[in-house]
């Protein structure tokens, strides 16, 4: 009994070890300079894999583009990105998302999390938050990618929308209840 604990421990142990290298080999800190090619390149998958994205974007006060962001765990998981806050398709600001958490879950992946404005109220308390959580400052509404339905801006009446996309890896989970979004200081 006791080696059967022991070995759960340093089984448990070595994958949060192993997901903690993962995520901190991608949480480098990124130029300004590539958060937004990253960006660029997240908003032309965006506009070419969700169905009405052209019509959303252009009726939202600011886009929020997160691409690449790392999800990995066992038991233990983390997620972390950075991106361009961008108004009339200018980068405004810069931001990283993080989030943390514990319970049944294993994998990892690396997706495109994009949030529209779609109200200027809900941007203003946004850019002046000393760190905004979803699910706490704000309820999103998050759109499912890859089910074959249309989505436009008549069917869709939310503050902020949140699209993720071009997920790759393997993680049953997508959620962003709990993530924290915090301004970086780049120039």
């Amino acid at each position: 009994m006791k080696n059967v604990r022991s070995r759960q421990l340093i089984t448990v142990v070595f994958w949060t070890l192993v997901i903690s290298v993962f995520l901190y080999s991608n949480m480098q800190a990124k130029t300004a300079k590539e958060i937004d090619a990253g960006a660029d390149a997240a908003v032309e998958r965006f506009y070419k894999q969700v169905n009405g994205a052209g019509g959303f974007a252009q009726k939202s006060k600011a886009m929020l583009v997160m691409p690449n962001v790392f999800k990995g765990a066992f038991v233990v998981g983390g997620e972390y990105g950075e991106g361009a806050l961008r108004i009339s398709g200018k980068t405004v600001d810069y931001y990283n998302l993080i989030s943390g958490s514990f319970g049944f879950q294993i994998g990892g992946e690396a997706k495109d999390i994009l949030l529209l404005f779609m109200n200027t109220n809900v941007l203003k308390k946004f850019r002046e938050s000393k760190g905004w959580e979803a699910g706490v400052d704000g309820n999103v509404a998050l759109i499912t990618v890859g089910t074959g339905e249309r989505f436009d801006t008549k069917t869709v009446n939310e503050e902020i929308l949140c699209f993720v996309f071009d997920a790759k890896g393997l993680m049953a989970d997508i959620s962003l209840k709990g993530a924290k979004f915090t301004k970086l200081n780049k120039k």
